[in-house]
């Protein structure tokens, strides 16, 4: 049994620890898994509407190219945007556009007229303007930063994404920009954002993101700080600009935090270019203003975190008002050590709870403990906006459940079943689950232990069977041995068999029962209490007498391979039986030997003399159980017991003992009316105590 327990315990380990290198090696469904959770919390819980920020997008749409006409418009278009949006007071004017090529629309390029590229120049030189590049495969390398840059800790370069090849401005208008930032808004470029770099290396320099640039302009700030790490891993730990400071993760990206974005975040481009621009003042003044687009034909939509395409332009909008409010999301290095710990915690706790347990209690505890994880993970974001990842823990949950469960059905679980169809014959169920938890305790054959032995029958059954239909009889049975047998169960005894009217029972065996002699006199008294109540429900009163004895027994199958019965036999077997037919010639309902009492010291015993029982060769000296252990300290108790053996004397010298008699009578009254009808039967068995032990030895 060692050796499966070792065994399953190894299997789990190393499943455990198989699950530990898959999370370590985080290949692609893990991370998608991931992610796919921490945007499952975004759309239960979006980020909190703040107040109104100042932040806007002029929105290129639908119904501005329906007014002004198709995209692309003229640079003379892109000029009166910029210029009427200084007039109104933006702090930053941002176009989330590329003009990385000369307006086609301009009469300059026939060389007959005005040039609409210098125009949109002269507009963003006036204002407090960025513009954008964006990644290309075959484009030119990237301008310098238009920000200065002071760095904290070892070189970050390395740890950024890479910016090679870029589409930048033309030079004439990246000169007349205040700012100059990355569009991209992720280094794959495609599917979900759900994490905006704010930092790109050239090879020589940072260059900072579209949303970081805004903000920087916005605030007329010259440098931006990066923090780096202060153990010169060379990561980034955050960034600062101008007053706001951005915690970031090692490569300098920043999670983003998705809200629905009000109607009013939108200022259609079409109203900012017509004749009444000036009442968007109000809108306006002061703030960060995006430009971009969200008509569908500029093929610039994105899907969010929330599961919604957006323009991407929003996208950077969002980052901007993260950087605002200090609303942020982490998941720093120390994140994915706590994950793998859950994980190897977790994933050993269920191996522990399956062997210890069962399959059963292993898939609560395993649910229990899944449903622990995610609602730490749950509450580390909504309460502290840290991104902790319970879904592969889940996976390894069930996974070591599955696992577990297999090799306990295939190993485990097949030498349960073996040894409960050789022994569901004759074992109690009680006993049979401790059996199947300790199969090592179980020796087929025989074997000689200590044991304890009882057997009950009922008094005058045959006179009772001839006054009672038998369908009533065995009703009257069925009722009588559910009750006996129930106490005996419940004092962890083995019932071996219905014999009749009467029930053998043993303690000690298959499996070692502590205090087996204590347990089977327990037993005796709830079986008295179960009669007391059976015979207060039916019109005849029945009578039992039960006799208890402890010794060396054999026990194990008796029978041959066909037919079999787990059994014992022996001196002790024979003598409880004997007891119990002696009740009658006591006088009293519970007999056990000397041994017995030995055993149960605490229990309420009164010394009733020695009897000759057939087929034993010397007369066995027995007791009478009275009660439990409380009656045995009662005043009550102690003082029959000291005439109890005040009377026995009397009788083994053959003194005149009616006094003692009748006042033991009295005493026995108020305690167990069974023990005056001993005592009369006491005044017929002189012989009986002249050749007894001391009365209470």
């Amino acid at each position: 049994m060692l050796t499966r327990r070792l065994a399953a315990l190894l299997f789990g380990a190393a499943v455990v620890i198989a699950l530990i290198l898959l999370r370590a090696a985080d290949p692609y469904a893990v991370r998608v898994a991931r992610e796919t959770t921490f945007d499952t919390f975004q759309q239960i819980r979006p980020r909190p509407e703040p107040l109104d920020l100042p932040v806007r997008i002029v929105d290129i749409d639908e119904a501005s190219l329906a007014a002004v006409g198709q995209w692309p418009w003229s640079r003379r278009d892109m000029a009166t945007i910029a210029s009427r949006l200084t007039e109104l007071g933006a702090a930053a004017i941002a176009f989330d556009i590329l003009f990385s090529e000369p307006d086609r629309l301009s009469p300059a390029i026939g060389g007959n007229g005005a040039d609409y590229d210098a125009q949109f120049a002269a507009a963003l030189a006036t204002g407090p303007s960025v513009l954008v590049m964006s990644r290309a495969v075959a484009g030119s390398a990237p301008p310098p930063p238009k920000a200065g840059f002071a760095m904290t800790g070892a070189d970050v370069l390395p740890s950024l994404p890479a910016l090679d090849s870029v589409a930048a401005p033309l030079p004439v208008l990246t000169q007349a920009a205040t700012g100059l930032g990355v569009a991209s808004l992720d280094r794959e470029g495609a599917g979900v954002a759900r994490r905006l770099p704010l930092l790109w290396s050239n090879g020589a320099a940072p260059l900072p993101t579209l949303a970081v640039e805004a903000l920087r302009v916005a605030q007329n700030a010259s440098t931006l700080v990066v923090l780096g790490d202060s153990a010169g891993a060379g990561t980034v730990n955050g960034l600062r600009i101008g007053q706001f400071e951005v915690p970031t993760g090692p490569s300098g990206d920043m999670w983003l935090y998705y809200r629905d974005l009000p109607e009013t975040t939108y200022v259609p481009a079409a109203r900012l270019l017509g004749a009444d621009y000036a009442e968007l003042a109000p809108m306006l003044s002061g703030h960060i203003v995006l430009v971009g687009a969200s008509a569908a034909g500029l093929l610039d939509i994105r899907a969010s975190a929330l599961g919604e395409a957006v323009p991407g332009v929003s996208i950077h909008l969002q980052a901007l008002e993260q950087m605002l409010t200090g609303t942020f999301l982490q998941r720093a290095d120390w994140v994915g050590g706590l994950e793998l710990l859950i994980i190897a915690v977790m994933g050993l706790a269920v191996v522990l709870v399956l062997l210890l347990t069962g399959p059963l209690v292993g898939l609560l505890f395993s649910l229990a403990i899944a449903a622990v994880a995610t609602a730490g993970s749950w509450l580390a974001f909504s309460q502290f906006g840290i991104l902790l990842d319970p879904s592969f823990a889940l996976f390894a949950a069930l996974v070591t459940y599955a696992a577990m469960a297999f090799f306990r059905f295939a190993v485990t679980d097949a030498d349960k079943r073996r040894i409960r169809r050789a022994f569901a014959h004759y074992v109690e169920p009680a006993l049979l689950i401790q059996i199947e938890a300790n199969a090592g305790l179980l020796k087929l054959g025989g074997d000689v232990r200590e044991m304890t032995v009882m057997f009950s029958d009922v008094r005058n059954f045959t006179a009772l069977s001839e006054r009672t239909a038998p369908a009533e009889l065995v009703a009257m049975l069925n009722r009588l041995f559910a009750g006996l047998g129930a106490a005996i169960v419940a004092h962890h005894g083995t019932i071996d068999k219905f014999m009749g009217d009467a029930i053998m029972a043993f303690w000690n065996a298959p499996v070692d029962v502590p205090r087996h002699a204590r347990h089977a006199c327990e037993a005796a008294l709830d079986m008295r209490a179960a009669l007391r109540a059976l015979n207060a429900q039916q019109a005849e009163p029945v009578a039992i007498g039960i006799g208890i004895s402890t010794g060396p027994a054999l026990v194990g199958n008796m029978g041959f391979e066909a037919r079999f019965d787990y059994s014992c036999i022996g001196d002790t077997v024979n003598v409880a039986s004997r007891l119990e037919g002696a009740c009658r010639r006591v006088g009293y309902d519970i007999l056990v030997t000397a041994e017995t009492r030995a055993a149960a010291p605490e229990l309420a015993f009164l010394a009733a003399g020695s009897v000759v029982l057939k087929g034993i060769s010397q007369p066995e000296p027995i007791h009478l159980l009275v009660g439990d252990a409380a009656l045995a300290e009662s005043d009550a108790f102690q003082a029959l017991a000291t005439a109890h053996d005040a009377l026995l004397a009397a009788w083994v010298d053959g003194a005149d003992a009616g006094a003692l008699v009748e006042r033991c009578r009295d005493l026995a009254a108020a305690i167990d009316t069974r023990l005056v009808e001993f005592y009369d039967a006491g005044l017929t068995r002189s012989e009986d105590f002249r050749t007894a032990q001391p009365a209470n030895a």
